[in-house]
């Protein structure tokens, strides 16, 4: 893989001011979630014991607080959390309870399900051993620990530039503040500042703006195998005692309606402590439908009597949506290179037929430390020196458990049944399945043209169906709105002229957050539409947008640091 013929443009919103102040730091962890605040942990305890205690490690987070921007089910796997803390449950690691039970529920159009107990469930999906955690409390654990050790954790900065010299990573210049919706600096105005870094560490989660820019510039993709996701809608609800009390440690995987064959993903329901239940659906992206709407596919799945019968009496007390990166092993970017590594989700460490991706996360985060380590104690931050990062990867149980399932989303490009029976014969061949290197497509690319969709819409008459904005009052998701729009349309002609008659405009269904409107006419009626009106200060920060707009229009790039959803004990 060679990098881009040329540049790839960086898009942002940040002032042109003669002279920025610089600090400088030994290594710089962009993103506040498990994979970052693991190398951190990692890197730090690393450098203490090589007698490089004065070394500084920093870790900067968008979100006004650590936490805020963390979503996941979810359902941790101790592994990677007990590797870097053998006594974390004696240490005070919050966790919601261990898994008591687990089923796999086939829901069927006509209101029936079908459950799946014992052996009869699919062996990714076992969850004995495994605990229900809220990743939000998790993860301020964890920032509380790196704090004990001295690492600097800065809530509220944004890494909105990548620092280049040629091919090699210096820092970022973190965002602006103080600029308002025409591009012109307010009277509260103050520049981002440039962090200028030995060893730069990639660690924004899912569809990082910045590694996006990264990956892209530098080549790090492999063209066969592009990175695919999955968009996760969550809620916690509150349900009556008598029924919380019995759910506490229960897994509920859910799998059939309301997707079709066509469709790949399904359904969950958590247990968790203080009667409350982690539910969600997830829809792979790669979904054909133009109208593909995860929030509806959601609602809809809520009003299955499956669902519907174990939230009667309940009340949503929080919303968030986030994508998933599903590709898998071969959908991998080249994991560092001169002054960086790329660690979590923003490297696509998930394991998307067990739907679990934190013990992975918190595994690359301690990988990536040794290697900084050792290239630290050398003197030597080049990608020649950090490709010891991969090296250990690739001898890691984390690779190992990746290679297992290296074909297992693409197996269902197909549809439903192609992709099970491939699921299983991948069982018996250690991954492999019926094709040895199956190839993915950009999610974008799959889209069919919206006179072929089929979706519907649910309908919204029952306490359990709330539409997107009510939803998204539940998400704390809240920004500056004198600020320039931190969705960015690169080219709006493409979206009147091209987008209105060959997709209607896929924004308006897919985003989970009502940030697109078109107000001004629908391709159906024949009338021209005049372009979308962006409500940006509905953003939940999933990234939908920016993945799945058919042409590649949309730029999803850091608000205003602080700006966001409040994913609290999501």
């Amino acid at each position: 893989m060679k990098p881009q013929e040329k540049p790839v443009r960086q898009v942002s919103w940040q002032a042109q001011v003669p002279e920025r102040e610089s600090m400088e730091v030994d290594v710089l962890v962009l993103g506040a979630g498990p994979a970052g605040l693991a190398c951190a942990i990692a890197l730090k305890r690393e450098l203490e014991a090589a007698g490089l205690g004065d070394k500084s490690v920093m870790v900067l987070e968008k979100a006004e607080e650590v936490g805020y921007h963390i979503l996941s089910g979810a359902v941790m796997d101790p592994r990677g959390i007990a590797e870097l803390f053998p006594d974390w449950k004696e240490k005070g690691c919050p966790y919601e309870s261990e898994v008591k039970f687990d089923c796999l529920d086939w829901l069927r159009a006509g209101g029936k399900k079908t459950r799946f107990t014992g052996s009869l469930v699919p062996p990714t999906l076992h969850n004995h051993g495994n605990y229900i955690v809220s990743l939000y409390k998790v993860t301020r654990w964890l920032k509380d620990e790196a704090e004990k050790l001295g690492i600097e954790v800065f809530p509220g900065f944004a890494g909105a530039e990548i620092l280049f010299e040629g091919e090699r990573v210096l820092g970022v210049q973190t965002r602006d503040a103080g600029i308002d919706r025409k591009r012109e600096p307010k009277g509260t105005f103050q520049p981002g500042m440039n962090i200028l870094a030995g060893v730069t560490v990639f660690a924004e989660g899912t569809r990082g703006s910045l590694a996006k820019h990264l990956i892209a510039r530098l080549g790090l993709q492999h063209p066969d195998h592009p990175q695919t996701w999955g968009t996760g809608i969550k809620e916690i609800w509150e349900i009556p005692a008598e029924r919380g009390e019995k759910l506490v440690g229960h897994v509920i995987h859910t799998a059939g309606a309301p997707l079709s064959t066509e469709g790949y993903g399904g359904g969950w329901i958590y247990g968790q402590k203080d009667n409350k239940l982690s539910i969600g659906f997830v829809v792979g992206l790669s979904h054909h439908d133009a109208k593909l709407d995860p929030h509806a596919l959601f609602v809809q799945w809520k009003q299955h009597p499956a669902v519907a019968e174990l939230l009667a009496g309940g009340k949503v007390v929080r919303y968030g949506a986030k994508t998933i990166p599903y590709g898998g092993y071969f959908s991998m970017p080249k994991l560092q290179g001169d002054g960086f590594c790329i660690v979590g989700d923003s490297a696509g460490f998930l394991n998307s037929a067990r739907l679990k991706g934190i013990h992975l996360a918190i595994k690359s985060g301690m990988l990536a430390a040794e290697a900084i380590a050792g290239a630290l104690k050398k003197g030597d931050t080049s990608g020649a020196a950090l490709a010891r990062y991969t090296e250990l990867f690739e001898a890691s149980w984390a690779k190992e458990e990746l290679w297992k399932v290296r074909n297992f989303h693409q197996a269902f490009d197909g549809g439903m049944f192609a992709g099970m029976l491939d699921a299983g014969v991948q069982m018996i061949t250690g991954g492999r399945g019926l094709v040895a290197r199956r190839k993915s497509h950009r999610d974008c690319d799959t889209m069919r043209p919206v006179k072929e969709s089929r979706l519907t819409k649910p309908r919204y008459d029952d306490t359990a169906s709330m539409d997107k904005l009510t939803d998204v009052y539940w998400s704390g998701a809240i920004h500056e709105e004198d600020q320039p729009a931190h969705l960015v349309v690169t080219d709006p002609s493409i979206c009147v002229e091209r987008c209105t008659q060959e997709y209607g405009n896929p924004c308006q269904h897919f985003c989970p957050a009502a940030v697109y409107e078109w107000p001004a006419g629908h391709p159906v009626d024949g009338n021209k539409a005049a372009g979308p009106v962006i409500n940006f200060s509905n953003c939940v920060h999933c990234k939908t947008c920016d993945i799945a707009d058919p042409y590649q229009v949309i730029e999803w790039i850091v608000p205003e640091a602080g700006g966001g959803p409040k994913y609290i004990d999501m």
